[in-house]
């Protein structure tokens, strides 16, 4: 199994722009994936996960979208991930093979719908990710759902997938702070070489801190150069300053988040955020999320005029030169 290198750094789940249509835009999607590859201490780019509205795609949609992200950037080195969000395990094979064919280096495997209502049995999962690793010849990303859900893995289960070949990395949303430092610890015991990677989007110094290996989140979609920052200075030691960076993301994290975990309304808001601040052309979303309006929109356009973000043609044009 020829496996590209383990996933590091800041991985932004990207969103996903629409024409007039709701059809992929390609030409924005394109200008805007090159724009966020452009950015020092990008480790990739991701696509079709939650923040990309990956539930209101196609099959044929998602790995188009991959196919775009992966062409544009190719040139640029940058690895594309693409998630896996299917109910069944064969469906998942499939999946990952189109995704495979249009361009990824690696999966985001996110569980089953049904096993957020019913529950699974651990040989369920194991079995899960040993098919779709058997199937392709690119890195696995083990996405690990919150622990409130019955869909989260156990510490036990993360250590068992991290020994999985073809399992390279895990994105970490546990939002549970003991069992976020019990988990971290069972895949570090299980597999030294596994990276791993916070996606809790809405707390980010405090779960960066415990010596992750970056961040997958959709925040790093709308803002990735501020946190690229925190992370470096996370690494570097430096801990007024990335208290100091995690200020400056504070206001816009609670104008999309609203003080909440990523869901389809705060992606909205955060397209939302997007546009006005010039980093998107539109905040089109598929229904039935709709773009907010009235007293939300006035919050969000206040925060993205006191952040005095530069438009991201601004800061593609500074990263050419």
């Amino acid at each position: 199994m020829a496996l590209v290198k383990a996933f590091t750094g800041i991985l932004p789940a990207m969103q996903l722009p629409y024409r007039d249509d709701l059809s992929i835009d390609e030409v924005e999607l394109r200008r805007f994936a090159r724009w966020l590859a452009s950015h020092r201490g990008i480790g990739g780019l991701v696509t079709n996960g939650h923040t990309g509205e990956v539930f209101a795609l196609s099959p044929k949609e998602r790995a188009e979208a991959t196919r775009i992200v992966a062409d544009e950037v190719r040139d640029l080195k940058v690895p594309v991930i693409t998630g896996i969000c299917c109910e069944g395990m064969t469906e998942a094979v499939e999946h990952a093979q189109m995704s495979e064919e249009a361009g990824a280096q690696g999966l985001l495997v996110m569980p089953p719908h049904y096993w957020l209502r019913f529950g699974m049995q651990p040989q369920h999962v194991i079995d899960h990710f040993t098919a779709i690793a058997k199937a392709v010849s690119i890195n696995l990303v083990v996405h690990i759902y919150p622990a409130w859900t019955k869909a989260t893995y156990s510490s036990e289960l993360l250590a068992a997938l991290a020994t999985i070949p073809g399992v390279t990395t895990m994105k970490i949303g546990t939002r549970e702070m003991s069992q976020y430092d019990r988990d971290l610890a069972a895949v570090r015991a299980a597999n030294p070489k596994i990276t791993l990677l916070t996606c809790h989007d809405e707390y980010l110094l405090t779960s960066m801190v415990q010596g992750l290996d970056g961040a997958l989140v959709g925040f790093a979609s709308f803002i990735p150069e501020v946190i690229v920052d925190l992370y470096q200075a996370v690494c570097d030691g430096d801990l007024k300053r990335a208290q100091a960076v995690q200020a400056k993301i504070n206001p816009l994290k609670e104008v999309v988040y609203a003080s909440g975990e990523p869901s389809g309304d705060a992606h909205a808001r955060m397209k939302t955020a997007m546009m006005l601040a010039g980093r998107l052309q539109s905040n089109l979303t598929r229904p039935p999320v709709t773009a907010p309006s009235g007293a939300m929109l006035d919050r969000i356009r206040k925060a993205v005029e006191e952040a005095k973000l530069s438009p991201a043609a601004d800061l593609l044009a500074s990263a050419v030169s």
